[in-house]
Formats: C-alpha cells, structure tokens, sequence
C-alpha cells in the first residue's frame, strides 16, 4: 500500500503488469480483424485499394481504445483509494489498558509514575485502567478522559483494595472480558507489577491476549520493603511475561520507550490487515466500469 495524503494506492503492484500488456497487445493483435473473410476472397492489391482511405485511421482509433481500456482495467486494479475515515469511526480499532499492582508489598510511588508516563505517551487513544492485588477490579472504564484516568492513578494508595496477595491472572482475564466486550481488534495491555503472584495461568492468560490480537507489556518496578525474594527471578518472569504475550518488557526507566512503541502500534493497525478497507474508500470497482464500457462496444461492433 502507498499512502499520500487523503489518496493511496491498495494494491500498487498491479502497475507493474501495464509494459507487459502493452506488448501482448502489440504482439496478438490481428491487422486484417476486423476485415472478416475478406482478406481470403479478395486479393490483397484490390483489397488495399478498396479499404486503404479509411484502414489507417480506423486502426489508429481502435488501437487506442483498445490501449486507453486496458490502462485503465490495470490501474483500477492497483486500488486507487480515497480516505473516508474519521476518528469516531476507529473508536474500537485499539484502546490501551494500564494495571497496577498494588498489593502492600509494591513501590507505589514508582508504579504511579510509570503509569502516568505511559498515560502521556500512548497516542490519542481511549484507555483504561486497572488495578489488582488479591482481586481484580475494573477503576476505570476505556474513556478518552485521561485527566479522570490521572487523577484515579495518583489516588491510589495502600488501603485503596484490602485484599491481600497478587493475582495478575484475574487481572489479565478481566482486561480480556474488558477487550472483548467492547469489541476491541486491538489493545495494549501495559501490567505495571513487581512481578509476584505470576505463574502458569498467568502465561497462558497471556497468550490468550495475544492470539486475539492484543498486546501484553511489562514494567519491573522492584518492591519498596526489603524481602528474601529474588529481584533477578521476578525481573525475568515479567520479561518471559511480554514475550508469552508479543509485547515490551521494561522498566519504570523505559516506560517512554513502551508508550511510544504503542503510539506507533495504532498507526500500522490501520493500514494493514483487511481493517484497512474501513478507511479508504476503493475507487477500482468504479475504474472498471467505466473502461469496460467502451471496450464492450467496440468488441460488439467488431473493432477489436
């Protein structure tokens, strides 16, 4: 696909089969066609003499159509496009949902940093956010009000969910009912976590995200209370967690990295993929109806 503007090319491969009709023109067209039987029952001196005023002029013309149709036909099947689309109308086409960890043993300071970076940097998209220790809970729905979105992050302290423990497997589940409900093609999950309570489920929970489309990232941000727990251990787990769900792995040092890498995402979704034809308008259809036209008289008639 080439894009210039509001116009773009679907399909601009076809273009390179016009030299080749061209030349199969040139080398299967018949000079005496539209002559019938004629050429065999006359001899060709008297025949020449006979059509030779009008022969030169007519060929020219005919030739030219003939030429002028099958450009034609090839270009519209490149796929010429015009933009139609609106934002309005991708609303659904990708939306990012942040979760936070907020289970006692956490650095909630770092978490809410991270989340307002990727808030910042994720593109004009609706967003979301959720927030789990021993439970998931849904804080925020997928709105276009971050503001709402900030002001909920920076709200949020140790007492916001007394559920003890981390299960970022319900919380992975309630964002892939969230996704699915609202008819997302394409989301950025970002779990901001220091890596506890991951296991089995949760891998397989994301690679569920991730065969619908989805994209699950990471950000490693370490606990604030001194524990027995292998910072190295839980740093890799969110690492293989990313991978499992085809997203970035990272940081609260990186967090920009991840929200531009989303930012970008949501420009190729829309050109590619049969998604892109919900927002160009395919001009070919039309193209080959009106070359078709002029080519199907000319055959009626004989000319071709």
């Amino acid at each position: 696909m080439i894009a210039l503007g509001s116009f773009a090319l679907l399909r601009p491969y076809w273009l390179l089969c016009l030299p080749f009709f061209w030349l199969f023109l040139k080398l299967t067209r018949s000079m005496d066609r539209s002559l019938g039987d004629w050429p065999r029952a006359i001899d060709p001196p008297l025949l020449d003499a006979l059509v030779g005023r009008n022969r030169k002029e007519t060929q020219h013309k005919d030739d030219l159509t003939m030429i002028w149709c099958v450009a034609l036909i090839v270009i519209s099947l490149a796929g010429p496009a015009l933009r139609v689309a609106v934002a309005n109308q991708f609303r659904n086409m990708d939306a990012a949902l942040i979760i936070l960890n907020i289970s006692p043993t956490t650095n909630l300071s770092k978490m809410t940093s991270a989340a307002q970076i990727v808030l910042n940097g994720s593109g004009a998209r609706q967003s979301g956010l959720l927030l789990y220790a021993g439970e998931a809970y849904l804080a925020s729905p997928l709105t276009y009000d971050l503001a709402s979105i900030e002001a909920l992050v920076f709200a949020v302290d140790d007492q916001t969910i007394p559920d003890g423990g981390a299960r970022p497997d319900r919380a992975l589940e309630l964002a892939h009912h969230l996704l699915r409900r609202m008819n997302i093609f394409a989301g950025d999950i970002v779990l901001i976590s220091d890596g506890a309570g991951i296991d089995l489920q949760t891998y397989q929970d994301a690679k569920l995200l991730a065969a619908d489309g989805h994209s699950l990232h990471t950000l490693f941000i370490p606990p604030s209370v001194e524990s027995d727990r292998n910072f190295s251990f839980l740093q890799a787990t969110m690492k293989q967690l990313a991978m499992e769900g085809h997203g970035l792995a990272g940081e609260s040092a990186t967090a920009v990295n991840i929200a531009e890498a989303i930012a970008s995402r949501r420009i190729e979704n829309v050109v590619k993929g049969s998604r892109r034809a919900l927002e160009w308008f395919d001009l070919g259809r039309l193209m080959i109806l009106v070359a078709a036209a002029p080519l199907l008289i000319s055959v009626r008639r004989g000319n071709l």
